[in-house]
């Protein structure tokens, strides 16, 4: 990780921490490769933040691919697992958001409401034999902000964010999520302008 990961403290500038929740791009991001995007927040503290595109695929990659570039096999039930874009960061490198019902000792982090976030390849070595967390999202790559960023950028109108459920986050449904992210605060899309970042 870029930087202190710990989910407890404060967010950015004092303010209250974001982790665990759902950032929602407004229709006016200025940043194509955050069009449209929702990103779940794995870590915010006056350090900056990390989190993962929860709706964007990563290409034509498929889990089974991922594997067989790493040496593995996969069971039959497994080829359906989604490879996704967690963001621009750092592209060549995995993070697997998943259920708390899988934890490696001092690897895996726990996040919020019952998620961890787990980066060791041993989890993907786990989900191949069948042995995974019961939901998740493998990422290649992540999206970052460095300290204040993240703020700036909520008080400047190109973000919303909502309270996280697991079954939107893990939703296989990719194209629909920036409609559901949304729909959880009450707004629909096409009466989005510049209202407030603070939901």
């Amino acid at each position: 990780m870029p930087f202190d990961a710990t989910p407890g403290g404060g967010g950015g500038g004092g303010g209250p921490s974001l982790v665990g929740k759902l950032l929602i791009a407004m229709p006016n991001m200025g940043d194509p490769r955050f069009k449209r995007t929702v990103i779940y927040l794995c870590a915010h503290s006056p350090d900056g933040a990390l989190g993962l595109i929860i709706n964007k695929h990563a290409g034509q990659i498929s889990f089974p691919d991922l594997l067989e570039q790493l040496d593995m096999k996969c069971v039959p039930g497994t080829e359906h697992i989604r490879i996704q874009l967690g963001g621009p960061v750092e592209t060549g490198r995995g993070f697997i958001l998943h259920t708390d019902d899988y934890f490696l000792k001092g690897v895996t982090m726990p996040v919020k409401e019952h998620v961890g976030l787990t980066t060791s390849v041993d989890i993907l070595r786990d989900m191949a034999d069948g042995k995974g967390p019961q939901k998740a999202l493998v990422a290649l790559g992540y999206s970052g902000w460095g300290p204040g960023q993240l703020e700036y950028e909520i008080q400047a109108n190109a973000w919303l964010h909502c309270n996280a459920d697991t079954d939107l986050v893990f939703s296989t449904s990719l194209e629909s999520k920036w409609e559901a992210a949304l729909a959880k605060l009450g707004i629909n899309p096409g009466n989005l302008s510049g209202a407030s970042g603070h939901a």
